[in-house]
């Protein structure tokens, strides 16, 4: 189950929200090579779960502040879901 939901998001009203099939690599599977699209709320928020699930994080606010990392301050030359992980992880404790 979903850590994060939509309502969670805090700039949930700032994204585009794509339907996509369940298998959809952008949403689905470990981070690869996939593009990643910050503006695109769906692709966000299974970003944000998948990060939390993986890294063993359980609060919301966690996933909060994951959101702001993307929204805030993550390099718009970073362009895979992989490399976004490997920033967020980098990243961590360098933002509140």
């Amino acid at each position: 189950m979903a850590i994060m939901q939509r309502a969670d998001l805090q700039f949930a009203d700032t994204y585009t929200w794509t339907a996509y099939k369940d298998d959809d690599p952008k949403i689905t599977g470990e981070p690869d090579s996939t593009l990643f699209n910050r503006k695109e709320g769906c692709q966000v928020l299974a970003a944000i779960n998948r990060f939390l699930v993986k890294y063993k994080f359980r609060q919301k606010t966690s996933g909060q502040k994951v959101e702001r990392l993307i929204k805030k301050h993550l390099p718009i030359a970073l362009k895979s879901q992989k490399h976004v992980e490997d920033w967020l992880v980098a990243n961590w404790e360098e933002y509140d």
